[in-house]
């Protein structure tokens, strides 16, 4: 094959164990640095370039639209996946520098499998945390409903990375559009195919974010969304 194209961090794994020869191109990496794919961002050095999902203000503008969305808010209890999940670890410092700069205390929760889904919902509400906010998972994205009930059986708000939840009668999701990663991983494709080599190919980082909000699963954990943050979303769900 010309060119392998790879959705996320465990076939970009997968690929680059298969090929050092065979350009690659990743749709939605969050960290491929620091996941050891390419040298750097502005020049990658092998065989594998495309998009990254990296976008350190992304954590302090979930947190800001929380905070107007709940202006007494004080607790947050933040879900991650420390377990084979690269990104994991920066996306976390990002989030306790917004926190910090919010006066929000922040109480994190690793989630490596879905027998600890449960266990961090009752950690949370334990420590009385006020909203829930998550962090980029394959265990979240594979248990995407589940967690959404739990929220909404303990009357909890939460903050989701991508729309999927939402749909799935979640309240508020911010984060990178994949669909526009994907669309410009396109772009990557045509270049390689004409020629160009993925070491010379910087690395692209979002440009497009999207604010997704379900006004019928606000309402039923009896929260009100301001009109100034409704005016603000890509989609709203009645």
């Amino acid at each position: 094959m010309d060119v392998i194209v790879a959705g996320g961090s465990t076939s970009t794994r997968a690929a680059k164990e298969a090929t050092t020869v065979t350009p690659i191109v990743m749709a939605q990496v969050h960290d491929p640095v620091g996941t050891g794919f390419v040298t750097s961002l502005a020049g990658p050095g092998g065989n594998i370039t495309g998009l990254s999902t990296l976008a350190p203000e992304i954590s302090g503008k979930r947190l800001e639209l929380l905070k107007e969305i709940m202006p007494r808010l004080s607790r947050v209890a933040v879900l991650g996946t420390s377990t084979d999940n690269p990104g994991n670890e920066q996306a976390l410092k990002e989030t306790a520098v917004a926190a910090a700069a919010f006066r929000v205390q922040m109480q994190y929760l690793d989630v490596s499998g879905s027998n600890d889904i449960e266990t961090a919902f009752r950690e949370a509400i334990k420590a009385h945390a006020d909203t829930l906010l998550l962090l980029g998972s394959p265990v979240f994205q594979a248990h995407r409903r589940r967690i959404v009930e739990l929220a909404l059986k303990h009357r909890l708000s939460a903050m989701y990375p991508n729309p999927e939840f939402v749909g799935d009668g979640g309240i508020m999701s911010y984060g990178v559009s994949i669909t526009d990663l994907f669309r410009r991983a396109a772009t990557y494709v045509d270049k390689i195919l004409k020629g160009a080599k993925p070491a010379d190919l910087p690395v692209e980082q979002p440009t497009k974010f999207e604010l997704v909000i379900n006004l019928k699963a606000a309402k039923q954990i009896g929260l009100t969304i301001p009109p100034n943050v409704l005016a603000r979303a890509d989609r709203v769900i009645k």
